[in-house]
């Protein structure tokens, strides 16, 4: 059975924490939901494995340029959209044929299923803010079933911030 592991991250705001590193070692491909704020932080994931990125509020075209606000994507037979913000979402993914969507923007991480639409948020990976947790997520994709998780500040070391 083949199995694909994702690494899904989001409002990174310039710092990519080493638990999070750490935490995403071993996935086959990871998707960035905005608010990179800086080319290291997408560089640094590179290193991990091949990444898909959005661009969030906080990040500016002129510094990422080549990186759409949106993006829909096919990772093992399935359909992803990707969006910072779930507000400025201008389709109806199960309407599209979309498995799956991944967003950022609220910093606060969330799993749920809507119309039979999988929705994750894997929270921020980056600077703690608003009072949420730092976290990634993980998804699992077996013969066609996905299996998502949230990876917290119990495995992402804090690093001190």
């Amino acid at each position: 059975m083949e199995i694909t592991r994702l690494g899904l991250v989001s409002d990174t705001h310039g710092m990519l924490r080493k638990g999070a590193v750490s935490a995403l070692e071993g996935v086959q491909y990871i998707i960035h939901a905005g608010d990179i704020d800086t080319g290291e932080v997408l560089e640094s994931l590179e290193k991990i494995a091949p990444v898909t990125a959005v661009r969030g509020n906080m990040d500016s075209p002129r510094i990422f340029p080549g990186i759409p606000e949106w993006d829909l994507i096919d990772i093992s037979g399935m359909s992803f959209y990707v969006i910072h913000d779930l507000n400025r979402m201008d389709i109806r993914p199960e309407a599209a044929g979309v498995s799956v969507v991944v967003s950022g923007h609220t910093h606060h991480p969330e799993i749920g299923k809507r119309n039979g639409v999988l929705y994750l948020n894997p929270g921020s990976a980056g600077p703690k803010r608003l009072g949420h947790p730092v976290t990634i997520g993980i998804l699992e994709i077996r013969s066609g079933q996905v299996q998502p998780e949230i990876i917290g500040p119990d495995i992402i070391e804090i690093d001190g911030f």
